[in-house]
């Protein structure tokens, strides 16, 4: 096939073709592309002809017993494969939940992981047929424009837009496991602390998450010059505790994040009358095209009242400022 740059197309290709590409450039033969395809293998060969007509220049170089792709083959496979993929993901959820209720929402993945999911049993049971859709990223979303209904935010109050409701707020307490505060040292003071390994985020000192941090916990009950008998640090708050169940350290612990494992006895809070507060407090933010829909508003119910019993079980204080928001 000749090409040269006047035969070059300038609108886009049609995406047809793509499909066969993708086959044939991932078995590296024809014939095999084609028997998965369901078509012959002449089909193939003329989809994909018609598509390097398309583009311009070859995307493979035919041998006479392989087939191997060129650079520029290369070069679109990289994103022709993902965008397949994803297309062929959206169907099948469209598929899926044609018909059915559904609700999708976002937020970062600790707060997934240690407090909704482990109580999203109760919504299913209770309304089976509404779908829930999870997208555990620390990436902000924007609701005005992204397919999700809502999102369950952490932040100060100052960084939330005036739709926000406030699901609770945080303090910080040190906790570990029963048996290493059974058989480690005594702990009964913060000064104690210096005989155990301790846990921390790793990149906290460097965000604008400081606030959690032992230093400052230090500063605040005057044990400033304390230094523990090791550091262990971790990037998420869910492997911050996982480390604690396993009576790796003590953590210090967001304590709406660890009421559950408090409560069943997994993990005992050492220093009760040492908490530390944070500016820091759970949002849930509704979009704008989706709260009038019946199984957005049941779902928003649930959480709310989800979020009054981790404030009864922390002995959260409501914030003047914010307890006409907080129901």
């Amino acid at each position: 096939m000749q090409h040269s740059q006047t035969h070059l197309r300038t609108r886009p290709i049609a995406a047809g073709h793509l499909r066969a590409f993708e086959a044939v450039a991932r078995h590296l033969n024809f014939r095999a592309a084609a028997e998965e395809l369901a078509l012959t293998q002449s089909a193939v060969s003329r989809q994909i002809q018609s598509l390097e007509e398309e583009v311009g220049v070859p995307l493979f170089l035919r041998h006479t017993r392989a087939v191997e792709l060129t650079s520029a083959g290369a070069q679109l496979l990289a994103v022709a494969a993902p965008s397949l993929d994803r297309i062929d993901i959206a169907v099948r959820q469209i598929r899926q939940s044609a018909g059915r209720r559904s609700v999708s929402l976002t937020t970062f993945a600790s707060f997934a992981s240690m407090w909704l999911i482990p109580r999203l049993e109760a919504f299913q049971r209770d309304n089976p047929d509404i779908d829930i859709r999870i997208d555990a990223s620390d990436s902000a979303v924007d609701l005005d424009v992204a397919d999700v209904d809502l999102a369950l935010r952490y932040g100060p109050a100052s960084s939330m837009p005036p739709t926000a409701m406030r699901m609770f707020g945080e303090q910080l307490t040190p906790v570990l496991s029963p048996w290493l505060l059974k058989s480690g040292p005594k702990l009964k003071k913060p000064e104690d602390l210096a005989q155990f390994a301790l846990i921390e985020a790793g990149d906290a000192h460097r965000t604008h998450l400081e606030w959690l941090t032992w230093r400052r916990w230090f500063d605040l009950h005057g044990a400033r010059k304390l230094s523990p008998k090791r550091w262990l640090y971790f990037n998420y708050a869910y492997q911050m505790v996982q480390a604690a169940l396993t009576g790796q350290g003590v953590v210090l612990a967001r304590l709406p994040l660890v009421a559950e494992s408090l409560g069943n006895g997994d993990l005992i809070e050492a220093l009760p009358q040492h908490r530390m507060d944070s500016p820091m407090a759970y949002w849930m933010i509704v979009g704008p095209r989706s709260a009038a829909r019946p199984e957005i508003k049941a779902f928003c119910d649930w959480l709310m009242q989800q979020s009054r019993e981790t404030r009864e079980t922390v002995g959260e204080v409501p914030d003047p400022d914010t307890i006409d928001n907080i129901d």
